[in-house]
């Protein structure tokens, strides 16, 4: 074994003698590996983040909906007592009504009402559970509560968006004009991944709409938590239950639905990206024979005096197909490190979560090596058919 560990001295001599030519010939591998991996990993990155909302938000969330056209500047309802038929359902576990209250114009007490004027806000009044079924929280203050409800208080709850649009500071005292009224705001609701409609809205308490606008509790939607396991049954059941054979039309929504197949991972997308990636390795790959094919003609002094000392040919060739396969393990190496600090860098500036994919990396990884020394095969080749005689000629 000593003359393969001598002929590994060698090799590695050879790569080390000749540092910016060594370095053209792995910049194809690298690229190629880290194209792999940085494409394929920031396309699942990409979805970690919906991942990680449904985990936290929870998959059983069902939206029951008025469905129907808008009538008299009112917006199409459910029965007045369609919480109670919905909580009838043995696999609901808790609901919450919403009633969108339309026609009526909702501006910030202070700086852009002329802007906000053109701006369509959604007016709500929701049950007290709201926040319980949505598994949300508050940002700031807190939610309407029992005591607004039975005083009738002028009090609103923004989402956080609308909030941010009306450059609302926490703890300050603020008002919003609803139809030329004054509510005080006594919170913010985070933002609610599920439904983002509520993002920008403002919510008041129901005695408050009743006394202010004259609007019938009747709720244009519920909010419906189902057990884990009966979700989609609940989904088919809920329209026949808050129905019950009447005129209104209702229409059911599982928001989590929607956001898994946001967040399903598109396989036509990744195997482009992953054919690109191959693409850059074999481009490398002709790279590598390209610039290992003019060093034999440059170091075919080198050839011809190891010749002459005795060396065979398939020792000359296996030679080059070790420079080749160092190229391919370092280029490999590199190229899948780079990949996943691409991943890192662009998933922490755009907000995702980083997803790694070890498999992925031990692919990326081999077709570098693969390629990189199915392309040292032609050098090799041409290293071992030269003959002393001919170096002198190549000079």
């Amino acid at each position: 074994m000593s003359w393969f560990r001598e002929l590994v001295g060698v090799a590695m001599a050879g790569l080390s003698a000749r540092k910016v030519r060594t370095m053209l010939i792995m910049l194809g591998p690298v690229l190629g590996a880290a194209g792999i991996v940085a494409a394929v990993g920031l396309n699942e990155s990409a979805k970690g983040d919906v991942r990680e909302t449904l985990e936290r938000l929870g998959t059983n969330l069902i939206v029951v909906n008025a469905d129907g056209t808008f009538t008299a500047g009112q917006a199409p309802t459910l029965p007045e007592d369609a919480s109670d038929r919905a909580r009838n359902v043995s696999t609901v576990e808790r609901v919450a009504g919403v009633t969108e209250i339309a026609g009526f114009q909702v501006l910030p007490s202070e700086g852009g009402r002329d802007f906000f004027q053109t701006v369509p806000v959604p007016l709500l009044s929701s049950d007290l559970g709201l926040l319980a079924v949505l598994d949300s929280v508050m940002k700031h203050g807190r939610f309407i509560n029992e005591s607004d409800e039975t005083n009738g208080l002028r009090v609103a709850v923004l989402g956080e968006d609308l909030a941010d649009d009306y450059q609302y500071l926490a703890g300050e005292t603020r008002t919003v004009s609803i139809d030329g009224l004054p509510y005080a705001v006594v919170g913010v609701m985070e933002r609610v991944d599920l439904v983002q409609e509520l993002d920008t809205a403002v919510i008041i308490p129901k005695s408050s709409a009743e006394d202010d606008f004259d609007v019938e509790q009747k709720p244009t939607t519920l909010y419906v938590r189902a057990t884990d396991d009966a979700v989609d049954s609940t989904a088919d059941a809920l329209p026949v239950a808050v129905n019950l054979g009447g005129a209104e039309s209702v229409s059911v929504v599982v928001p989590s639905d929607l956001l898994e197949a946001q967040g399903a991972v598109d396989t036509t997308l990744r195997n482009v990206l992953f054919l690109m990636g191959g693409l850059a390795l074999l481009v490398g790959g002709v790279g590598i024979a390209n610039v290992m094919s003019i060093s034999v003609i440059q170091r075919s002094g080198e050839i011809g005096i190891r010749r002459a000392l005795g060396h065979t040919r398939s020792t000359i060739a296996l030679q080059f197909v070790l420079e080749a396969l160092f190229v391919g393990v370092l280029g490999g190496a590199v190229g899948v490190g780079a990949g996943i600090a691409v991943i890192f860098i662009v998933s922490a500036i755009l907000g995702w979560v980083a997803t790694m994919n070890g498999p992925l990396f031990a692919v990326a990884g081999a077709m570098a090596l693969v390629v990189s020394v199915v392309a040292g095969l032609y050098p090799a080749s041409k290293a071992a058919r030269l003959e002393p005689l001919e170096t002198l000629r190549l000079g």
